[in-house]
């Protein structure tokens, strides 16, 4: 008795201590958008973790405006999805971002909840974000 007892407590300790799981961007497709909105190009997939960190660091300084409803003048230059996966042995989900360059800032436009409109006004990350999703050649 003593024995299933220890073994019980001693599963629960194993399964709770690998529930400690950060949630991870497992990649980035990206879409060029031209002039009249229609998709321009091939998708380009970003999917190196390197990349992928730099570009997390440059979400990171996004100020964003949950609940804000924002119209934008033309349409945007590229749609970004992010697939993070969560949850372990779960699917990864899929956000949407609509991305505006617009000199030394990016307007971004998110389906994720706790986002919504953002505004990225680091000149040095907005060049990051611009080299990425949108290369020469």
């Amino acid at each position: 008795m003593k024995n299933t007892i220890g073994l019980f407590i001693l599963i629960l300790l194993i399964t709770g201590c690998s529930t400690n799981f950060e949630p991870e961007l497992t990649r980035i497709d990206v879409q060029k958008i031209n002039e009249d909105g229609l998709k321009d190009g091939e998708e380009r997939i970003i999917a190196s973790r390197e990349k992928l960190q730099t570009l997390e660091q440059a979400f990171e300084r996004i100020k964003w405006s949950p609940r804000t409803e924002a119209e934008m003048a033309r349409k945007e230059d590229v749609i970004a999805m992010f697939f993070i996966q969560e949850e372990k042995n779960m699917p990864e989900r899929v956000y949407h971002y609509r991305i505006w360059f617009e000199g030394e800032t990016a307007t971004i436009i998110s389906d994720k909840e706790n986002e919504g409109y953002g505004r990225l006004t680091d000149k040095e990350q907005v060049e990051v974000l611009e080299s990425e999703f949108l290369p020469e050649g």
